[in-house]
């Protein structure tokens, strides 16, 4: 594979660090934007939430198969969710060693409040189990690093502290693996952001955070915005590659030398929340599998529509075995490489008898 900054050929595992924790989500009732000092009512959706590294991890390791690892470094609060998350994980094949029961900490938790026209928000707790996560803790898996050197991929993902990711970037980078990095929109402008994504060989952003990057308004049109955040990020580092997503409106993916766009596949839509985090996982598990650029965007938008019929952040379905007779029944036309990614998937699927998730 000719394409700068490709991982490495061979690749057998995952190391990531950030977010793992769980939430809800609440239907608001009225439609109106909630108001300083408003009581409003409402109820609780039957819908499940996980955090940023716990859902690209695990559906890395649902795409790439039992012969992928995957190995998580985070922390979490030694109490009821926490115990359930780390249950979770290992069930699905995680490699939790290096996630922390934090005895007087909480686990993560997010609260989603979505209004009838199905736009929303969200607030988590700043002050969980995972705030504690530091470049010193990172530093406690380097075996792990030094087994997977020039073999793996790490995974710097958002809702733990910058300077943790910038560790596992470092670490990434002394021992020749390649680094998958995201950044939110408030990260993006701070000044650690540059030395990061300096390192980083693939970025995923949605298109808010592409907005900040470019310091455009999240507003103006999508392709503008895409542009705007690749010449940013070609003054920083020319090869980088990047992935822009754009929920119903597709995305983008630049692979250091072209912009292209892709629309997302017509589902009907369940939940979208989770979907970026599915696309990026999808990403990975593609150029992994030897895709290119072009072609790794194909399976992502793939992964993302699959996604979007579960109301769970981690659609329990989404796995190797399932692509390939959904771009069928979705009537998706995909190109002869995704096409034999996807049987190939399948056939290992079969033979290996993969671990799905409960």
């Amino acid at each position: 594979m000719s394409q700068l900054n490709a991982p490495p050929a061979g690749c057998r595992g995952l190391i990531g660090a950030g977010g793992i924790g769980s939430g809800a989500f609440f239907a608001l009732s009225g439609d109106h934007t909630l108001g300083r000092e408003e009581s409003r009512g409402g109820h609780f959706l039957d819908q499940r939430d996980y955090c940023k590294l716990h859902i690209i991890a695990h559906t890395v390791k649902q795409l790439m198969g039992a012969g992928f690892e995957a190995v998580l470094i985070g922390k979490v609060g030694d109490d009821s969710a926490g115990r359930d998350l780390l249950l979770e994980m290992v069930e699905a094949g995680l490699d939790t060693r290096y996630v922390n029961l934090v005895h007087g900490a909480q686990t993560l938790y997010s609260f989603c409040f979505v209004y009838p026209d199905g736009s929303g928000g969200n607030m988590s707790t700043d002050d969980s189990a995972n705030s504690l996560v530091d470049g010193e803790f990172v530093a406690t898996a380097a075996p792990e690093f030094q087994r997977l050197a020039g073999k793996g991929v790490v995974l710097a993902a958002p809702e733990v502290p910058l300077d943790a990711r910038m560790r596992l970037l470092e670490l990434g980078t002394q021992h020749r693996m390649w680094r998958a990095l995201s950044l939110t929109s408030e990260e993006c402008c701070a000044p650690q952001a540059e030395p990061m994504l300096r390192m980083a060989d693939l970025l995923a952003l949605n298109l808010d955070e592409a907005a900040a990057l470019a310091d455009s308004d999240s507003g103006s049109n999508p392709e503008r915005i895409a542009r705007g955040a690749i010449e940013r990020l070609r003054q920083l580092k020319p090869n980088m590659l990047v992935s822009i997503t754009a929920g119903s409106q597709g995305s983008y993916s630049w692979d250091g030398t072209t912009l292209r766009y892709l629309p997302a596949f017509q589902v009907k839509l369940v939940s979208s929340a989770g979907a970026g985090d599915a696309h990026l996982a999808a990403m990975i598990a593609g150029l992994v599998s030897g895709l290119d650029m072009q072609h790794a965007q194909e399976l992502a938008n793939l992964a993302a529509a699959f996604k979007v019929r579960s109301p769970h952040t981690i659609n329990p379905d989404l796995n190797r075995l399932a692509l390939r007779p959904f771009a069928a029944e979705i009537g998706a036309v995909l190109s002869a490489p995704v096409t034999q990614l996807l049987a190939q998937m399948s056939t290992d699927a079969q033979e290996r008898d993969d671990v799905r998730y409960p």
